[in-house]
């Protein structure tokens, strides 16, 4: 198994696959880490993904792109984010009532940014590996689920699939809008009853969304916090050996 370092499409991105040098993948794994995670943060998951099944170790190229923006300036050191939050004006929000409501349509300042670099680099994953849109999966933890839902909903072909750990519903205006013509994305969701952060009704927000859209949404809640369950592993690993 091999780790390599390359800067993809304007990321620096943590490469991991276990091919015969000069092979090139079936299908291609794009998985991005949660606000205040270092770029290294999943990519311990690629490994024990690919330890754990023959099958996508036969055929599957996992990449960890490292968030753009660094939060060294604010004390989260090594910390990276797809775009800031600004959690006092969140606090402040919530203790006015209605919040909710309002975030599940925001649009970040950022976001549009982080989808261009994304989209980017799916763009140079493409050209590296001759795989279509469709041969390429999306997903990631928390910030990293949101900007991959995003993402999906702008493509103009479908991908393979998509992961949405800890994830929530936001921009629902556009993504309403767009998500239809995806009817049929397979998408593994997980998210904490005990999640801190982001409630779990929120989660559930999502998941209608995206059954109303018609993709195809294995729905898996846990007793837990914010983080990745080995149930949503579990899944994940399973969707993906049907895509090799």
């Amino acid at each position: 198994m091999s780790i390599n370092v390359h800067e993809i499409g304007g990321l620096n991105t943590r490469v991991v696959d276990a091919l015969p040098k000069g092979a090139k993948p079936s299908l291609a794994v794009i998985l991005c880490h949660g606000f205040g995670a270092p770029g290294t943060d999943l990519v311990g998951l690629g490994a024990e993904m690919l330890e754990a099944s023959a099958v996508l170790a036969a055929g599957t190229r996992f990449y960890f792109p490292e968030a753009p923006l660094s939060l060294d300036r604010y004390g989260m050191w090594g910390g990276r984010a797809w775009w800031l939050i600004d959690f006092e004006a969140i606090q402040r929000a919530m203790d006015e009532g209605g919040f909710r409501q309002r975030a599940r349509n925001e649009r970040p300042d950022g976001m549009l940014e982080a989808r261009a670099a994304l989209l980017a680099m799916i763009e140079a994953v493409k050209s590296q590996t001759g795989l279509p849109t469709s041969r390429i999966a999306l997903g990631g933890f928390s910030q990293g689920s949101f900007l991959t839902v995003d993402v999906a909903t702008q493509l103009a072909e479908t991908p393979a699939a998509l992961i949405a750990w800890s994830g929530t519903l936001m921009n629902e205006d556009e993504w309403r809008k767009l998500a239809p013509r995806h009817a049929g994305l397979k998408v593994v969701q997980s998210h904490g009853r005990q999640d801190p952060l982001l409630p779990y009704e929120w989660a559930e927000h999502l998941r209608d969304f995206m059954q109303q859209s018609g993709w195809q949404v294995e729905w898996l809640p846990f007793d837990g916090p914010h983080t990745i369950s080995p149930d949503g592993l579990r899944a994940t690993v399973k969707v993906l050996e049907g895509l090799v």
